[in-house]
């Protein structure tokens, strides 16, 4: 490849990485936007008739409504990214991700319309979870596909790094206004975050319309227009000759979603049961998530001269033996709260899922990748995240309280072990040619080593 199309190559692919990554941020600040809420808000406006600790437990049931559906997402905006793009899918998920966290900045509460609010809460929730589980296949897909094959770990990660900074936006701007007297920020301050993202998805659709088109997918599209033969759809694909692969990459991530989930949400409503300050909580949630950030894109890189596997093993292993420590450092003073949420946050769980977005796509074949590894990825966020908060609050409600968090502590340690068993079973892909990978069965062949050129 000459010198002038090897720096327009890796010009666009920049260009779809920093635009995977702020579409990315933007979805997720809107999606876990929602997870701070649901901790400190929903239970008293909108299941205000419930008592408190069941009302927590329906506000996490209301965000578990949201991973529900990101599989179904998933199917549907996977089957148009494998036929029409992945360009104009992402727009879409972008948008329509947007225009539910508004809504939700301008719902009434249970005092206001009665039953219909948690219903109108809900029905928007489940609008978010399709949104979202579009998106992070194609955001992933668009990056990976566009880089170098030397670079695709680390490519993937800008739509994983996507995650922390939206943590880091939804978690900071709902710190700034948690300071507001109690009274003024359940009567209005919680609302300004989710009318916010009016203004990031203005930003956000500007950046991404830019973008070209994967030239992996443009490639199968020549392909398959030449053939005689038509193709089946991208899902019955999956369904026909990925189900391990499908099977393996959902249990893989549960270990990984899981954790992002109960650090999101479980481990601050915990911290304020034991004692700390909502300021306190949020800011050591805030600078850990920051510091993710860097953390994934530093394991994603790794995970490019070693590969997937031992990264993600290291992690998952990790994070078991770890998952009693940390709830335990939740009992003690601020250092050991900002601890706890570091080895989470920042150490551990980020080499579980830094990796994450390369070992699942590479499972799959272009014109069924991204249908093949958003139903992978999204049913993990479901299995894993979606339900995490809930089963935890419900085992400390049955268990009798916080004296009884080891029970907590065991189930996230499971998932992690039943992770590191499924990456086990997997094979090794940091090396193969994604153009090779349409025939599941045949052994992945080494990719071509890539010379860089003198000024890349």
């Amino acid at each position: 490849m000459s010198p002038e199309k090897t720096a327009t190559r890796d010009r666009r692919a920049r260009r779809a990485a920093w635009s995977s990554f702020l579409g990315s941020t933007i979805e997720y600040y809107d999606f876990l936007l929602y997870g701070a809420a649901a901790a400190l808000v929903f239970d008293k406006l909108f299941f205000s008739s419930l008592s408190p600790a069941l009302g927590t437990i329906a506000a996490f049931a209301t965000l578990a409504t949201g991973y529900v559906t990101r599989p179904l997402g998933g199917i549907v905006f996977g089957h148009f990214g494998d036929r029409v793009g992945r360009k104009s899918m992402l727009i879409l998920t972008m948008s329509l991700m947007g225009v539910a966290s508004f809504l939700i900045g301008v719902m009434p509460t249970y005092h206001q319309i009665g039953f219909w609010a948690p219903v109108l809460l809900v029905t928007v929730r489940l609008v978010q979870g399709l949104a979202v589980g579009g998106e992070w296949g194609g955001a992933t897909l668009m990056s990976m596909e566009h880089a170098r094959p030397d670079r695709r770990g680390l490519a993937a990660a800008f739509a994983g790094m996507g995650g922390p900074t939206g943590a880091v936006l939804a978690t900071g701007v709902f710190t700034v206004f948690s300071t507001l007297p109690e009274r003024q920020f359940l009567s209005w301050g919680w609302r300004i975050p989710f009318l916010l993202s009016v203004l990031l998805l203005a930003c956000g659709l500007f950046v991404r319309l830019k973008v070209t088109e994967s030239p992996l997918f443009s490639e199968a599209e020549r392909e398959v227009a030449e053939a005689t033969e038509r193709s089946e759809a991208p899902l019955l694909t999956v369904l026909r000759h990925y189900p391990k692969q499908v099977a393996l990459s959902c249990i893989s991530g549960c270990g990984a979603l899981v954790w992002q989930s109960l650090a999101a949400t479980f481990m601050i409503i915990y911290a304020l049961d034991l004692g700390h300050g909502r300021t306190t909580v949020l800011l050591a949630q805030t600078i850990s998530s920051a510091l993710q950030i860097g953390a994934v894109a530093g394991y994603a890189a790794l995970s490019d001269r070693v590969g997937r596997r031992p990264v993600m093993l290291a992690g998952a292993l990790g994070l078991a033996a770890a998952s009693f420590p940390v709830m335990s450092l939740l009992g003690g003073g601020t250092p050991q709260l900002f601890l706890a949420f570091i080895l989470v946050n920042v150490i551990l769980q980020p080499a579980l899922y830094g990796p994450m977005a390369a070992f699942i796509s590479e499972m799959f074949g272009t014109r069924s990748r991204y249908n093949g590894a958003s139903l992978g990825y999204q049913l993990a966020a479901t299995l894993g995240a979606g339900f995490a908060p809930l089963i935890a609050s419900s085992l400390l409600a049955a268990a009798g309280g916080s004296g009884r968090i080891g029970l907590v502590a065991l189930f996230a340690a499971g998932v992690c072990l039943l992770s590191a068993a499924a990456i086990w079973r997997t094979r090794e892909s940091y090396l193969a040619d994604l153009g090779t990978t349409d025939q599941p069965d045949r052994a992945m062949p080494p990719r071509v080593p890539v010379t860089r050129p003198a000024n890349p």
